[in-house]
């Protein structure tokens, strides 16, 4: 009896210890694989919003969609300078953001403006183009769009005003956000040093002063 006795606990207790090792096992896998998963995850979760391919928390930018509802904007956003900082009037800004065209018909992003913020509004040659069911990528990490001679300071957490005006689907005004550069966005490039004074709306002058501003000396005899 004492024999069989133990011989049975002995098949139990073997039992029990392949069970505690299969659970244990089977956790190690689960905790592999989720590790192994966690960088996909995390880049699925970047989606169209990161800038490069190291991951970073998705933008915070405005969403929006045009008039007529072809054109559909998303994570559209200002980058301003480092926390604690400004940027002054006469610098630059970038301006980010996804554009994708949700109609049956190209479109084409013609000019931005950015009244009572800048000067002007830069944008690639010839504006941009939107085919149907085409996303533009105009999220860096360098600005295609920039924010040329700033009327006034900009700081982070302020929210600017900007015109968006497309062929087709018309004009677009956004409550835009301005976010520091700091944490995730320290993966942006801030826009580039201003090079000239840009002309002002509705004339073909540049603001920039002669190079003399005395007048000549009347000759003598």
């Amino acid at each position: 009896m004492f024999t069989v006795h133990a011989v049975a606990y002995d098949d139990e207790e073997a039992r029990v210890i392949r069970s505690s090792r299969s659970g244990t096992v089977s956790r190690r896998i689960l905790i592999a694989v989720a590790a192994a998963l966690a960088p996909v995850l995390a880049g699925c979760e970047a989606g169209l919003t990161a800038p490069s391919l190291q991951w970073h928390q998705p933008a915070e930018g405005t969403a929006a969609k045009a008039a007529d509802g072809s054109i559909t904007i998303s994570n559209a956003f200002v980058l301003g300078p480092p926390i604690g900082a400004v940027l002054r009037p006469g610098q630059n800004a970038g301006f980010f953001l996804w554009l994708v065209n949700t109609g049956t018909s190209s479109d084409r992003l013609l000019s931005i403006t950015a009244p009572g913020v800048a000067q002007l509004v830069r944008l690639p040659k010839g504006g941009v183009s939107l085919k149907p069911n085409t996303p533009a990528a105009l999220n860096g990490p360098a600005p295609t769009v920039v924010l040329v001679h700033l009327i006034r300071p900009l700081s982070g957490g302020s929210v600017v005003t900007l015109q968006l005006l497309f062929a087709k689907a018309g004009l677009k005004t956004l409550q835009v956000p301005v976010m520091p550069r700091a944490r995730f966005y320290q993966t942006y490039s801030p826009a580039p040093a201003p090079r000239a004074t840009p002309s002002p709306a509705g004339t073909g002058r540049s603001q920039t002063p002669s190079a003399s501003a005395s007048p000549s000396p009347s000759s003598t005899h």
